[in-house]
């Protein structure tokens, strides 16, 4: 397969391929290193990368399926992986000239799981520094004039670009939707607790969550389901057992999804072409349209209420003036 081919793969496709012999990952990874070196000097994605290291990584991969060792669901497919999520072979420096060419001991709990799982480790994609609110270098590859968002600036953007078909990220406040939003990805920050945390740097232990990005749903569920664990180091982890993204985000809808779009406040300063672009939306999936909130009570400005439409209850939380 070419360059450009390869590139359009989606990560569940790429595995399927790689795990047929249709495809290798060295081939895989090739073309994504490529594509870096050709966008990555404007893009700014990548904190560290080992050319050299990632194909033998490939490599490796294809050797294990060659020979008939069985392979796991990431199986040869490249991954970036946020800089503030540790790895035994690469740096990790939190964005910071504070911890540069800190060297951890052992790779995240994630990590593992993705290594486990067949993952080639591609490198170490840009934070904003302490994935705090501290802008990267990061630029967003659709208009390098405008901000990929952060804090998992590099993540987003690298994915959007085509140079790694899947990455992981962070999220505390909302460092996964963000970046995802502007650089036109999806992004999945999952239930708190599912994937585990150590050996990723803490901000808000009560909030702190890792998450991913992908170019479709299938490939965000095919990913976390790959890194979801229990891990006995993390007080947050679920001892639970675990959903079958991948298998529900491919099953047909056990009911028809229906949406509500609700009028905040902030619709009065929505733009010509915004309101353009949900008048499609709404006329094309709503079942309602217009629905202004109630008005939100109380002295820190905020309210909660519920909505009911068509006999169904929407709760939400609502913006008011202090």
């Amino acid at each position: 397969m070419s360059n450009p081919e390869l590139l359009a793969l989606s990560a569940t496709e790429a595995a399927a391929r790689i795990a047929r012999g249709e495809a290798t990952s060295e081939a895989l990874v090739s073309a994504c290193l490529d594509r870096i070196e050709a966008q990555d000097p404007q893009v700014r994605a990548w904190a560290f990368l080992d050319r050299e290291r990632a194909l033998a990584q490939a490599k490796a991969a294809d050797e294990t399926r060659r020979i008939g060792k069985g392979v796991g669901p990431l199986h040869g497919v490249p991954v970036g992986i946020k800089d503030v999520i540790d790895t035994a072979d690469f740096p990790t420096e939190h964005g910071s000239p504070i911890f540069k060419g800190r060297r951890p001991d052992k790779d995240a709990a994630c990590v593992t799981a993705l290594r486990r799982a067949g993952a080639v480790i591609l490198g170490k994609t840009v934070t904003t520094e302490f994935a705090a609110s501290t802008p990267s270098v990061t630029r967003n590859p659709h208009n390098l004039e405008h901000t990929p968002g952060g804090s998992s600036s590099g993540s987003a953007a690298a994915v959007a670009a085509g140079m790694v078909p899947l990455a992981v990220g962070t999220q505390t406040g909302g460092s996964v939707i963000r970046p995802a939003a502007f650089c036109g990805v999806y992004g999945f920050k999952p239930t708190f607790g599912m994937i585990p945390r150590t050996g990723v740097l803490p901000q808000a232990l009560s909030l702190d969550t890792v998450g991913v990005f992908a170019r479709s749903v299938e490939d965000a569920a095919l990913i976390a389901d790959a890194m979801q664990a229990y891990d006995g180091g993390d007080a947050a982890s679920l001892a639970t057992s675990r959903p079958r993204l991948l298998a529900t985000a491919t099953e047909d809808w056990p009911l028809p999804p229906s949406m509500v779009f609700v009028k905040t406040h902030a619709w009065a300063n929505a733009d010509a072409a915004t309101r353009e672009a949900f008048d499609e939306l709404v006329a094309e999936y709503a079942d309602v349209s217009g629905v202004s909130p109630p008005e939100a009570h109380g002295s820190s400005g905020f309210g909660s209420s519920a909505l009911k439409v068509d006999g169904r209850i929407f709760a939400m939380f609502v913006r008011g003036q202090a």
